[in-house]
């Protein structure tokens, strides 16, 4: 048999099976060798794998991936095989988060997945989580969109456990469960304004209420309840646009749209900021506090066609591409109040050894019009006086990628504490800028 180059040279008679295991060996080393870095083999084969590029060291999960990402930064794309838990597997859905269950029709929603621009977010993998925090504690301290994000935890982690009620009190507002397997607990917080509150009027100008916020007075509810939590998220955001009347040193200093005769009408940014930077300050002033703080920061609503109270609605069915919206003012402005709080609270953290961590979901959450339950709440015929919805999320939907973050975070302390993989970014990317304009 002829080639271009002449004959085939003559081979030698080597048995068949040395040959075979041969390019056996070959093949396995070079695969090896391509996939090293980016699996790990778990011990116990009856839990499912982490869906990273993550590997085991000792008993912590540590992010093997070198290439420095802003895993805030991106789009959201199509993700078929979503969601993970339904409304029927997991009881932790608050009533009016639970869109299907309501009557929802249409499904796409629950079907996408966030993705950085610079690299791959990898799905929240329950195992591979509570492996992380086993021993620990975490704590959802602010209003009910931290309930939600802590409701959307718990339904992921039920495909591996359901935690067990270990309150201390009957309170809805103030819950601990336990995972006793890993012996976890996770806790919330309720304080929509973090610092000490009085309700002055049931109704108010708004008719939603009128506050008293001492603005810089602890809300012991909470403060004096973390010292041992190994984690705290903390939020606060749509509780200010309601009517507040503002003290400090026990005296008033302004309101936000209290209609009080003589009383100073100040921007509801004077209070946000007064506010985060006591709460942040009674973090700090713990003394036996020495865990991780992660500020998550404001996720926009989306009423569209109206106000909240006045038809305004969230009817979309599909995320929006980041060149196709923007923040309205208030929102960039509550935005970057948080931004700047949180840079002065990480500073003086630092002095004392303490950590600060910025879970900036607010672009991804600012691309999301179609994530909220409108009236998808409740049934149709009933009679409620609720507006429609679009400050909270549908469970499943969009806010499940906040728990995605959240285990990238915790893979990015390492073993030691510090940030690995990735830099934590505290500034805004061009891309992340353009939607701030």
């Amino acid at each position: 048999m002829e080639t271009p180059l002449g004959k085939f040279p003559k081979l030698h008679k080597t048995p068949i099976i040395l040959v075979l295991a041969t390019f056996a060996l070959v093949t396995i080393v070079l695969l090896c060798n391509t996939l090293q870095g980016y699996l790990y083999l778990p011990q116990d084969l009856s839990k499912p794998p982490p869906s990273d590029n993550g590997e085991l060291r000792g008993s912590k999960y540590v992010a093997v991936t070198t290439k420095k990402c802003d895993i805030f930064s991106g789009e959201w794309v199509p993700n078929p095989d979503g969601p993970y838990y339904t409304n029927t597997t997991c009881w932790a859905i608050h009533e009016h988060q639970n869109c299907m269950k309501y009557g929802r029709p249409d499904t796409e929603f629950m079907k996408w997945r966030w993705k950085p621009d610079d690299c791959e977010l990898p799905l929240f993998d329950p195992t591979q989580f509570l492996e992380i925090v086993r021993g620990k504690s975490m704590a959802f301290v602010g209003d009910s969109v931290g309930r939600n994000h802590m409701q959307s935890l718990i339904c992921l982690l039920s495909r591996v456990e359901y935690p067990i009620d270990v309150s201390y009190t009957p309170d809805e507002h103030f819950k601990r469960w336990r995972y006793t397997t890993y012996n976890f607990t996770i806790a919330t917080f309720w304080t929509p304004h973090l610092v000490k509150t009085e309700q002055a009027d049931a109704n108010g100008p708004t008719h939603t209420g009128l506050f008293n916020l001492y603005l810089d007075e602890f809300d012991e509810e909470w403060t004096t309840q973390i010292d041992d939590f190994d984690y705290i998220i903390i939020n606060a955001g749509h509780w200010f646009f309601r009517s507040s009347i503002y003290y400090e040193s026990r005296g008033i200093v302004g309101c936000r749209y209290c209609l009080l005769d003589n009383v100073t009408d100040l921007p509801m940014s004077y209070g946000y900021r007064k506010a985060f930077r006591t709460a942040f300050r009674a973090i700090n002033s713990l003394k036996n506090f020495k865990g991780i703080t992660y500020l998550r920061t404001f996720a926009p609503s989306h009423f569209e066609n109206g106000v909240w109270n006045q038809g305004g609605d969230c009817k979309r069915t599909r995320p929006v591409l980041s060149n196709e919206t923007s923040f309205e003012s208030i929102e960039l402005e509550l935005y970057l109040t948080q931004i700047e709080e949180f840079r002065i609270a990480e500073k003086e953290g630092k002095k004392k050894g303490l950590r600060f961590r910025l879970l900036d979901t607010t672009q991804a959450m600012l691309l999301r019009p179609d994530g909220h339950p409108s009236t998808y709440g409740h049934w149709a015929h009933e009679n409620v006086t609720l507006y429609n919805d679009c400050v909270h999320w549908c469970l499943p939907g969009p806010i499940d990628a906040w728990n995605d973050f959240l285990l990238e975070m915790l893979k990015m302390e390492g073993e030691h504490g510090r940030l690995s993989g990735y830099e934590h970014k505290l500034y805004l990317s061009d891309k992340r800028m353009r939607l701030f304009k």
